[in-house]
């Protein structure tokens, strides 16, 4: 395995961006890639400081790449940063210019992440199912649009929208997890496999609960798991792996 930090100019972003990326020792052309993403109040160091993502990624032998996003809600913001088309589109397309072995096959890239980043990797194997064959969401806040009132409604409009007043106003649009999910299984467009932990003592339990029950009604190809578990990477170290071994077997 190799251990990277990488830097460079984002064309999207228009400013230097940073990511770790975790290589497989090369034991064929082309390897399998996770994009890994972070929660709100992390970067893309917290994967490898919270658990053993290198080892984990080494035992299954897959690159891992992990940006740093800030608390953007991968999201082309209203400000401007588009984050969702850095993580969604660019980063691929540059991880593979730098590092050959990245296999472009839909069934080659898998997205997962926690809390925020869990809503991230669902948005962007729901809009991107032809890129992404696999999506993992451990504590994932996969319903934005239920949310109400945040506390911190300036950031929030600074990332969605200057001219709504609570989360209502993301209904039916890029953000919507529980929209895009009914259109992409009403298109006829081949799903990815999704994979869903959330802990019986979560503040976003309710949420995953009631995701489950519209993939369970639009009987798409998924797993929800819930279990012993908080909001906390001891339980997001545990069930990463969890999440690994069901994609992977897919």
């Amino acid at each position: 395995m190799a251990f990277f930090e990488m830097h460079y100019f984002s064309d999207v972003l228009r400013m230097q961006v940073e990511l770790n990326v975790i290589i497989p020792d090369k034991k064929s052309d082309e390897y399998k890639t996770l994009y890994l993403l972070h929660g709100l109040s992390d970067d893309c160091s917290m994967w490898t400081r919270q658990t053993s993502i290198e080892r984990y990624a080494n035992e299954r032998g897959i690159a891992v790449v992990m940006p740093s996003v800030a608390r953007s809600w991968y999201s082309n913001t209203a400000y401007g940063a588009k984050y969702f088309d850095f993580v969604a589109l660019e980063l691929p397309r540059v991880c593979r210019s730098f590092f050959k072995g990245m296999s472009d096959k839909r069934e080659d890239n898998l997205v997962a992440g926690l809390s925020m980043g869990g809503f991230g990797a669902l948005k962007i194997a729901l809009t991107y199912p032809e890129a992404f064959g696999y999506c993992a969401s451990l504590s994932g806040a996969v319903d934005l649009v239920g949310r109400g009132v945040p506390a911190d409604i300036e950031e929030w409009r600074g990332n969605f929208g200057f001219d709504f007043e609570d989360c209502s106003y993301l209904a039916g649009g890029a953000s919507d997890i529980f929209d895009l999910t009914k259109k992409l299984a009403a298109s006829g467009k081949e799903m990815p496999a999704i994979y869903l932990w959330c802990g019986e003592s979560d503040f976003l339990l309710d949420m995953n609960r009631r995701y489950n029950a519209l993939l369970s009604e639009l009987g798409v190809d998924y797993i929800y798991e819930e279990s012993e578990g908080n909001h906390s990477w001891k339980w997001w170290d545990l069930h990463i792996q969890s999440a690994l071994d069901y994609l992977l077997k897919k």
